[in-house]
């Protein structure tokens, strides 16, 4: 992406200064602050402690599997699934360590929850942040979670029943035995900045909700709830250092170099001309353009590249949700559709285990043909 980014700006399809402003410093921004917050959160195991005591409440491994699915799911709704597929890949590898269950079935559960459920929220992941940045979402929570949240909860129980069909002999019914959580060693001191890192976001997303049903004003900063969660760990944390040398600056760029080259493709005019507003004109040709191109793009490019022509197409609200919706459940289909999914992989792979193409392919086929229509009905009413 960087180089594609250079590359139009030296051959001047694009000036520095329209690439300085086609940067959207609102989502870098955010993205920052999240990415604080997330090795925060990372660090101090503040995470792995609460998702240990609902843990605790499976005795067996459908239970555990269905408890993984909407606390991910739910998680990745405020702090992104990119960071929960850090946070989360060693956690469900412990677990299956633990209790004797497929690693790549643990993996492939944390890959669809934190997909699925990211849908709902404008701050869940990348490309619905650029959706959430449009004028036309006013608030942008309520827009998403009052149109999104019970297609997500619905697909998030799709994901068990394919999950289970997937892999029946993981299902059947025995005992869990569960031992003690292992402790971080800098966990006692992360812990204050972590409950106010959570408690900072929380307040934040509410209180935007709330401004918009008391018919306050819209638009509620985004980059305020980035900043807002990172505060803590930067003021309070003892490794501020190493959580900002190792937060993720790739992506960072990834993203900066991303609005450049879109800005310079989408002033060419040449996307535009090749597909066409026709493709963008309806709900459920919106999801399967999304979930068909996100394949070849990524779902982020995607949606920075097409997110102006849902817009002149006029399909207002709705087509802009689906454009979210479809963008992200494209995920679920192949280990390309989502970063967060190589994310996971990666991190697997350093500890022996990992997904091939064909097994994330049998799981992603039949959770995204179940999902595109509930996603399709729900935002058609």
């Amino acid at each position: 992406m960087l180089g594609g980014a250079v590359l139009v700006l030296l051959t001047g399809a694009i000036s520095v200064q329209e690439a300085f402003s086609a940067i959207d410093w609102s989502v870098m921004i955010f993205l920052l602050g999240m990415f604080v917050a997330g090795e925060g959160l990372e660090r101090s195991g503040y995470l792995d402690r609460i998702s240990g005591r609902l843990i605790r409440r499976a005795v067996r491994p459908d239970q555990l599997i269905l408890i993984l699915l909407f606390l991910f799911g739910i998680l990745s709704a405020f702090f992104m699934n990119d960071t929960l597929a850090v946070i989360g890949t060693g956690l469900v590898l412990g677990y299956s360590r633990r209790f004797g269950i497929s690693g790549k079935l643990l993996l492939l559960t944390l890959a669809v929850a934190i997909t699925t459920g990211s849908v709902m929220s404008p701050v869940g992941n990348p490309q619905n942040l650029l959706v959430a940045q449009d004028p036309l979402l006013g608030n942008p929570f309520p827009a998403f979670f009052l149109r999104l949240a019970i297609p997500t909860i619905i697909s998030l129980g799709a994901c068990f029943l394919v999950l289970r069909q997937a892999y029946p002999d993981e299902f059947v019914p025995r005992p869990l035995v569960h031992g003690d959580d292992p402790v971080r060693p800098s966990s006692g001191r992360m812990t204050l900045p972590a409950r106010l890192s959570l408690a900072i976001l929380v307040l934040l997303i509410a209180t935007a909700i709330v401004l918009s049903w008391v018919g306050g004003p819209t638009g509620f900063p985004l980059p305020l709830i980035g900043i807002g969660a990172a505060l803590p760990f930067l003021f309070l944390g003892s490794e501020r250092k190493e959580i900002v040398r190792n937060i993720d600056w790739c992506t960072l760029v990834f993203f900066a170099a991303m609005f450049v080259l879109m800005g310079a493709v989408w002033k060419t005019g040449v996307i535009q001309g090749m597909i066409g507003s026709q493709a963008f004109a309806t709900v459920p040709a919106i999801l399967t353009m999304s979930v068909i191109v996100s394949q070849f793009i990524s779902n982020v490019p995607f949606v920075a590249l097409f997110q102006p022509m849902v817009v002149q197409a006029g399909g207002g609200v709705p087509a802009l949700l689906a454009l979210a919706a479809g963008s992200t459940i494209a995920g679920n289909l192949t280990i390309l559709g989502a970063a967060s999914n190589v994310i996971i992989i990666q991190n697997a792979e350093r500890q022996g285990i990992t997904l091939t193409f064909r097994e994330f392919l049998r799981v992603g086929v039949p959770l995204v043909l179940i999902q595109l229509p509930v996603y399709w009905i729900f935002l058609s009413i």
